[in-house]
């Protein structure tokens, strides 16, 4: 079992990371092979849909983006981390995850997601929300804890006091190892579910 984890701060050894080191020493005890991308302080730049991934099979800029593409494709399971800025993830890590997703063309159907958010207070909910859609709309099943996945703090290592925030990141991390272990099993015995051809329809008569 692989996963990988994207961390969307700027800081490095931020309360992000403390998040996603309390996961990663579940996964280490799990059997788990884990691997952090820091990505929040890379200059990577959005999407301009110029639709060249379409033949190239790969993002034209080469920046953080096509070196986590085989790592991304390689993975059993996602875990994407960010900080709250207005209610939304970080910009860098939005833009990194666009191109991600929609430059990468192999299938991530039963990849387990996890998205994991921190903030001083609030706007926690709000990026939780926008986090999980890059999985929703990539038939990956997203993994859940015993609350929502956030952790609280502000300066710099102030989540390793929040206890109940920490409990849910270790929480998380066995939920998603049980079920990256469960789809193992099932893809082994009965296969991935029928995909039908895509249906491609708009709302312009």
């Amino acid at each position: 079992m692989k996963v990988l984890m994207i961390n969307g701060s700027p800081r490095i050894n931020g309360n992000t990371s403390v998040a996603l080191e309390e996961m990663r020493k579940v996964f280490q005890a799990e059997g788990v092979e884990t691997e952090i991308l820091q990505i929040g302080n890379q200059d990577i730049r959005g999407c301009i849909a110029c639709g060249a991934c379409r033949e190239k099979g790969a993002c034209v800029f080469q920046d953080r983006v096509n070196e986590a593409a085989p790592k991304f494709e390689a993975c059993d399971g996602l875990v994407v981390a960010s900080p709250v800025y207005y209610a939304s993830a970080n910009a860098t890590l939005i833009a990194f995850l666009d191109r991600l997703f929609y430059s990468t063309r192999f299938d991530k159907s039963m990849k387990v997601g996890a998205s994991v958010v921190v903030a001083r207070r609030g706007g926690l909910s709000a990026t939780f929300d926008e986090l999980n859609k890059y999985f929703t709309i990539s038939g990956m099943p997203v993994a859940s804890s015993q609350y929502w996945n956030s952790v609280h703090g502000r300066d710099q290592g102030e989540a390793k006091a929040d206890a109940e925030g920490l409990q849910t990141m270790r929480t998380l991390a066995r939920n998603m190892t049980f079920l990256m272990k469960s789809i193992a099993l099932g893809k082994e015995a009965y296969g991935l579910p029928e995909k039908e051809a895509p249906e491609r329809t708009s709302f312009i008569r």
